[in-house]
């Protein structure tokens, strides 16, 4: 498993922030549309068709400088406190025409997402609904990619060439 700017990707799954945790809670993107589990009513799913926009909010996020004294801060508390608790939370805001939706979900980053990728995510995810891009694209680099998360600069690559950037 990887992270790639706001996406958790494996071999099988995308993922929108951190994958599904004890609770079962996880907004996974498929090539059909988007399927969330643990939330109120059991599972829901929106096709990308019904989808006018799918933005993610409350995502911490700042550039390099911070991105690396929050991570040297979690890693002081972490071996400090045993721990800094439940990681963040950010919502998955799904707009159609019947309304809008949201769904909260875990933030993966540690500490926060940089700047750029956000912004790239956030272009990838109008993409899906736009239907000018794939989660498939991301879950076959997912199957070839192996289990570590690349540096910031790849991260940024891999996004813009999904993009098509």
């Amino acid at each position: 498993m990887a992270m790639v700017g706001l996406f958790w990707i494996t071999a099988d799954a995308v993922y929108v922030g951190a994958p599904p945790g004890t609770e079962g809670r996880a907004v996974r993107l498929t090539e059909k549309g988007v399927e969330a589990g643990g939330v109120a009513g059991g599972h829901r799913v929106w096709t990308w068709e019904e989808l006018r926009s799918a933005t993610v909010e409350g995502a911490p996020v700042h550039g390099a400088f911070r991105r690396r004294l929050a991570l040297a801060v979690e890693i002081v508390l972490t071996a400090a406190l045993g721990g800094t608790g439940e990681p963040g939370q950010m919502l998955l805001r799904l707009e159609t025409d019947s309304g809008a939706e949201e769904l909260a979900v875990h933030s993966a980053a540690a500490g926060a997402y940089d700047r750029e990728e956000f912004a790239l995510s956030q272009d990838l995810l109008a993409r899906f609904v736009d239907g000018s891009a794939s989660p498939r694209t991301l879950t076959a680099w997912g199957r070839v990619a192996g289990d570590t998360t690349p540096k910031s600069p790849e991260r940024q690559a891999l996004l813009r060439n999904w993009t098509g950037g």
